[in-house]
């Protein structure tokens, strides 16, 4: 397993592997990353950038088990999606801004994230899990009342789309059993959220297939797998951390 950021250093961005404690700074991208340059960075130390750049993060509603269950949700017969735009993309240790046109409550929502590595149009899901590069967490931040404000027409988009509200990060894992994984969101120190991600209605490699019959995923591309139990809103100052072991943790504050 191999963890890798990008990061801004001399002014630049630049992709490393994180060791522990330590970035250790690689000649290339994150899709070729060459060799080590012998230049490290603190992680404490380091000006953290998302860990890739996406033409698009696509995003699952109604993906887990247990909340569809409780919600009193039907299972989808097929992933319920929409699109996170470019201007939300947020990176850890950034703050998450508070939006000036609208005062209603924002929630956050911890999820595990799919990092795609190839591009793939039409794949069968059998091929799927070779055109994926690794993991992220994700914090898919929500303006709550603006869903369903409009009964004639649920404004996903608005909502899902401030400045800042596509939180990722702070790296990409590669080498790893999604399916082993457990979601955990903290808020305030408190936790919040703590479930596995093999109660996803749609695994991973089913999505990157599914979603691949419809639009053409392109390397640096992430897949927000959805969100379970414990979503709540948030006050201006709170710190959330989406904490996903063999993953890391992605911190932000929230205003």
């Amino acid at each position: 397993m191999t963890l890798w950021a990008r990061i801004e250093h001399a002014g630049r961005a630049r992709i490393g592997a994180v060791e522990g404690e330590t970035v250790h700074l690689h000649e290339g991208g994150l899709f070729d990353p060459g060799a080590t340059t012998g230049e490290t960075v603190p992680a404490a130390e380091a000006h953290w950038l998302t860990p890739t750049q996406p033409t698009k993060m696509v995003a699952l509603w109604n993906n887990f088990r247990a909340a569809a269950e409780k919600n009193g949700w039907a299972i989808p017969a097929e992933p319920l999606t929409f699109i996170k735009t470019p201007n939300s993309f947020n990176a850890h240790d950034r703050p998450i801004p508070v939006p000036a046109s609208y005062d209603g409550r924002v929630a956050y929502e911890g999820e595990l994230g799919i990092v795609i590595g190839k591009a793939c149009t039409a794949v069968p899901v059998d091929q799927a899990a070779a055109h994926i590069f690794g993991y992220t967490c994700v914090n898919d931040v929500t303006a709550l009342e603006l869903l369903q404000r409009d009964p004639s027409f649920p404004q996903w988009t608005r909502a899902k789309n401030f400045d800042g509200f596509g939180v990722f990060g702070p790296v990409v894992a590669t080498d790893i059993d999604p399916l082993d994984l457990v979601v955990r969101t903290l808020v305030n120190g408190r936790e919040r959220q703590n479930y596995r991600v093999d109660d996803m209605i749609f695994p991973p490699a089913e999505l990157v297939s599914r979603l691949s019959q419809d639009m053409t995923l392109r390397p640096g591309d992430v897949i927000a797998c959805g969100t379970s139990l414990g979503v709540l809103p948030m006050k201006a100052g709170t710190v959330v951390e989406v904490a996903i072991d063999g993953i890391g943790v992605l911190k932000n504050r929230y205003g």
